[in-house]
């Protein structure tokens, strides 16, 4: 199976899935925002820890247009980064689309 179809089914899988690596801030502050939302159950694949973890970034790429991390999918659709997620937290937009995805 291929990488994108990988994460696509992950995507499909899971209600909130978050591309990361343990040493990123950006990530840290997704991952926290998300915390701060409500949610504590939501799949994390750490890029730094896994095997052909560059691979996988250049199929997040393919998908999302973006290599960068963390990559921050909830209810199937790409939302952002760290800065994008913690934005929704921030207005108040993320607990709603959490629950709206049934994640919360």
């Amino acid at each position: 199976m291929s990488k994108v179809n990988e994460i696509n089914v992950k995507i499909k899988d899971n209600k909130v899935v978050v591309y990361s690596k343990t040493y990123c801030p950006f990530c840290t502050m997704a991952k926290g925002a998300l915390d701060d939302a409500g949610l504590k159950n939501y799949l994390v694949i750490e890029l730094d820890e896994i095997e052909n973890g560059d691979a996988y970034q250049d199929a997040l790429k393919e998908i999302t247009g973006g290599r960068t991390v963390p990559r921050v999918f909830i209810g199937g659709k790409f939302v952002g980064g760290g800065d994008a997620v913690k934005g929704l937290q921030d207005s108040g937009k993320l607990k709603p689309m959490l629950q709206e995805a049934g994640a919360l």
